[in-house]
C-alpha cells in the first residue's frame, strides 16, 4: 500500500514538488481509513488537524448546509489544517464508502522536523495553489 500511498500523493499540487524518497516520508506519515457512506469526514466550523486525500469513493461538500460540490478519487482537502488549526470552512460528507489517505498535524510536523529542505517545497506547492485561488476569485 505504501507505494500506492505515494502514487496518490505525487498527485496532490501540494506535495507536486517532492522526489519519490521525501513522497516516502510523507506517505509514512499518512494512514489508509475507509469511511462509510453518509459520515461526515469534517464539520464545517470545527478546529482542522488532518489532511484527507480521497483514494475512492466520492463526498459531497457543504458550506452554509448548501452543497457546492462534490469531490472524488485524486480530490483532497483539509491541507490547511497542516498549517494551522483553523476552523474548517466546509463540511465534507462520504456520499458512498471512501476510502481516504489521511495526514495528521503531528505526524505532517514530525516530517518537516526531520527533512527541513521539504518546508520551501510544500510552500512552492502551495503559493501555487493560492495563486490559483486567486486568480479564480478575480475572474469570477
Amino acid at each position: 500500500m505504501a507505494d500506492k500511498k505515494i502514487e496518490h500523493l505525487s498527485q496532490v499540487k501540494m506535495f507536486s514538488s517532492l522526489n519519490k524518497k521525501e513522497l516516502g516520508l510523507v506517505a509514512k506519515a499518512s494512514e489508509v481509513v475507509t469511511v462509510p457512506a453518509g459520515t461526515d469526514i469534517v464539520k464545517e466550523g470545527e478546529i482542522g488537524h488532518e489532511f484527507y486525500l480521497i483514494a475512492s469513493g466520492s463526498a459531497a461538500v457543504k458550506r452554509n448546509g448548501r452543497k457546492v460540490t462534490t469531490l472524488g478519487p485524486g480530490h483532497y482537502f483539509g491541507e490547511m489544517a497542516l498549517l494551522d488549526r483553523g476552523p474548517r470552512s466546509a463540511t465534507v460528507t462520504a456520499e458512498e464508502e471512501t476510502e481516504l489517505v489521511v495526514i495528521g498535524q503531528r505526524e505532517f510536523l514530525g516530517v518537516l522536523d526531520e527533512v527541513p529542505t521539504l518546508s520551501y517545497k510544500l510552500l512552492v506547492g502551495m503559493a501555487t495553489r493560492l495563486r490559483e485561488a486567486d486568480s479564480k476569485a478575480v475572474s469570477h
